[in-house]
């Protein structure tokens, strides 16, 4: 990706190369604005960066112009209020591997190899449970140490320490409970072809929690955010087994 930048526009006479590589920050700001919050209408880019609306749509427009951002219509979730729904700004692919060195050609190989070769698709649920089991122990750690009322949002901290830019909010009426929402993946691509990651991550937040909880968007599946409906008032101690329930795991259900 192109350095993907405005706080204040360069002082008139300011040299090219000054200005330019002002751009490009502001640019790479709004990129990674977009990164950890998710798809993002010009409003929301703006207050978050402290920028005018316009500022914003002329960064977007070179970073479309660029492939790093996608325009879509904003996915409602829940009782869709009337009105045409805000446009929003999405990370593409290209945009997503900017942020990460990647080695997922090796790792999709790695996986396709352990399907052909070490028992099937059984062999690859083995493999997604083991990995996520020994990623699982500091977010255990965090869910224990808090609130129950709390728990998301330190099961969304603690993913956000490993770099999936996670909050954590109230699900829309007339869901009671809370969305758990995931605004980078670093396996997004591989998980493409291997659902069974997704799947075991869902699986893993169900053990940790202790309660049934709903994948309802990933990345993966070609959504912006992933997306974990967990239901209020059902925590209880988590348990110790990796085959809790978990709905949809790594699948939208639509």
């Amino acid at each position: 990706m192109k350095n993907v930048g405005e706080a204040q526009e360069a002082p008139t006479g300011a040299p090219h190369e000054e200005l330019a590589t002002g751009e490009r920050s502001t640019r790479n700001r709004v990129a990674r604005s977009i990164l950890d919050h998710g798809p993002s209408t010009v409003a929301d880019l703006a207050t978050r960066l402290g920028l005018t609306q316009a500022a914003v749509r002329r960064h977007l427009d070179a970073l479309v112009a660029d492939d790093v951002v996608e325009p879509r219509e904003q996915r409602v979730y829940g009782t869709r209020t009337r009105g045409r729904p805000a446009k929003v700004f999405a990370l593409t692919d290209c945009g997503r591997d900017a942020f990460d060195q990647s080695y997922d050609k090796l790792a999709a190989e790695a996986l396709r190899w352990i399907k052909e070769r070490a028992g099937g698709d059984e062999a690859l649920v083995s493999f997604a449970r083991a990995r996520i089991a020994a990623q699982a122990a500091p977010y255990k750690a965090a869910i224990e140490a808090a609130a129950p009322e709390e728990r998301a949002q330190a099961l969304a901290k603690a993913l956000s320490a490993d770099g999936y830019a996670a909050t954590a909010r109230s699900a829309p009426p007339p869901h009671r409970g809370e969305q758990l929402c995931q605004h980078h993946c670093p396996v997004a691509h591989v998980a493409e072809q291997f659902p069974q990651l997704c799947e075991a991550e869902t699986e893993m937040f169900s053990q940790i929690l202790g309660t049934h909880v709903q994948r309802l968007a990933t990345i993966a599946h070609g959504d912006g955010v992933c997306t974990t409906f967990i239901p209020q008032g059902t925590q209880h101690t988590p348990k110790t087994n990796t085959n809790a329930s978990a709905s949809t795991a790594g699948r939208n259900p639509a």
